[in-house]
């Protein structure tokens, strides 16, 4: 990581892992804090000199990466702890209060919006993303992260997670997105690099299946997962767009989206 978007924190204690946010520095949590990572790290350049809107800043580690590149970063949460969270450990970040759904913003006031990994918790998905049109200036950009639906809650109507509300393919979000006036300029999809299809073969297909069996069943973890878990790194992740691989086959979705 470059000088230049080295993290910036105060020392707090950390947020409580409830499963509804992902939490940085927790071994057990490392496949997800990386895999949730990825995006922000991929992205930066989006937000170079920029002025950012981070909507649903959850712990605030992104919105404060995203700081050491942009212009201005407000991270906005509804979540009281969240806000509290970020106001003392990531100083860099002005942090709001509010409600996604009627963002506390002028219009078109924001050059970037960040969304990773949170319209999938929304009621109302297109009332966010009309929202995030409002306050963007023309030719701004929406960057948007979700779980694919496909490969997350396979074979399900309603979400595996109990804190999503709907989860979404490529073809939905792009129809989301159409429909709210956005222009999608590009569709892309997470996919495991060599070293996690190494892991699942070795975990009997599914390393993330082996965490959530253990999780479920109260189990501890036998020591060589947990050193496979910790050891996960944003590189072993593969980003890549849907003129590339299969976006149904891929484990989250990435879209950025431009306002006209």
């Amino acid at each position: 990581m470059s000088e230049a978007v080295r993290p910036v924190e105060n020392h707090t204690d950390p947020l409580p892992l409830t499963g509804e946010r992902t939490v940085p520095g927790i071994a057990e949590e490392n496949y997800w804090f990386r895999r949730h990572e990825i995006a922000y790290v991929r992205m930066l350049e989006q937000c170079e000199g920029k002025v950012v809107l981070e909507a649903g800043s959850g712990e605030g580690y992104g919105a404060n990466m995203i700081a050491g590149v942009a212009a201005r970063v407000t991270g906005l949460d509804y979540d009281d702890s969240a806000v509290a969270h970020v106001r003392a450990k990531y100083p860099r970040v002005e942090m709001v209060q509010g409600n996604l759904a009627a963002l506390p913003l002028d219009d078109a006031s924001v050059d970037i919006v960040v969304n990773f990994q949170v319209i999938e918790h929304l009621w109302d998905q297109s009332q966010f993303l009309r929202e995030c049109l409002r306050v963007l200036r023309p030719g701004g950009k929406l960057l948007i992260s979700t779980p694919n639906r496909i490969t997350f809650s396979p074979g399900r109507d309603t979400p595996l997670n109990p804190f999503h509300t709907r989860e979404l393919n490529a073809a939905e979000m792009t129809e989301l997105l159409v429909e709210a006036g956005f222009t999608v300029e590009l569709m892309a999809g997470i996919f495991h690099g060599p070293e996690l299809v190494a892991l699942d073969e070795k975990w009997g297909g599914s390393i993330i299946d082996a965490q959530i069996e253990r999780a479920l069943a109260g189990e501890p973890w036998p020591a060589d997962l947990a050193a496979d878990v910790a050891a996960v790194r944003i590189d072993d992740f593969e980003l890549l767009a849907d003129s590339e691989r299969d976006i149904d086959a891929s484990l989250d979705l990435l879209a950025v989206a431009v306002k006209p």
